[in-house]
């Protein structure tokens, strides 16, 4: 689905932002430096690139938010890569409801060597944050650290309705 108001994405994106959030903030420091594998990605890397990839991917848009660079190593701190996720999130919402209207959802922008209205490049953004989010859960429970639910409970938060997990 093509966002086409911008009221439909700053929804979607408010609560797909706080999921990210509540992902990142259940990290560790030390878990940062988990891998799935040996040649994969750490679990620092992932939510690096959660935060870096708002900035890289919107500024196709012609949208100026503030940069982060995706080709920069990941901080070794939650709190660091938190402060930075949460900063160009804020800000991305900001400049979308200031600088764009609904009708700019339908104009073409050049993205990855394909033309894309801005609507469904806001709808990539938003995947592309459930997708690495995915992969992040995997990577904690490898790391043994506490998975949050975010469409549902999981399995550590079972406990807390009184219940088994399911399997």
């Amino acid at each position: 689905m093509q966002y086409r108001t911008i009221d439909e994405f700053i929804k979607d994106w408010g609560f797909e932002s706080q999921a990210t959030i509540k992902i990142i903030s259940s990290l560790t420091d030390a878990s940062l430096k988990k891998k799935a594998y040996k040649e994969g990605r750490t679990l620092g890397y992932l939510a690096w690139h959660l935060a870096t990839s708002i900035s890289e991917m919107i500024r196709k848009t012609g949208l100026e938010i503030y940069f982060l660079d995706p080709e920069s190593d990941n901080p070794d701190k939650v709190k660091e890569i938190m402060d930075a996720y949460e900063k160009v999130s804020n800000e991305l919402t900001e400049k979308i409801q200031s600088d764009w209207t609904d009708k700019s959802l339908t104009e073409e922008v050049e993205m990855y060597g394909e033309k894309w209205k801005k609507g469904e490049a806001l709808e990539s953004l938003v995947k592309h944050q459930i997708h690495h989010r995915g992969q992040m859960t995997v990577y904690m429970r490898i790391a043994g650290v506490f998975v949050p639910g975010i469409y549902g409970p999981s399995k550590e938060e079972w406990k807390d309705y009184g219940m088994e997990p399911q399997r």
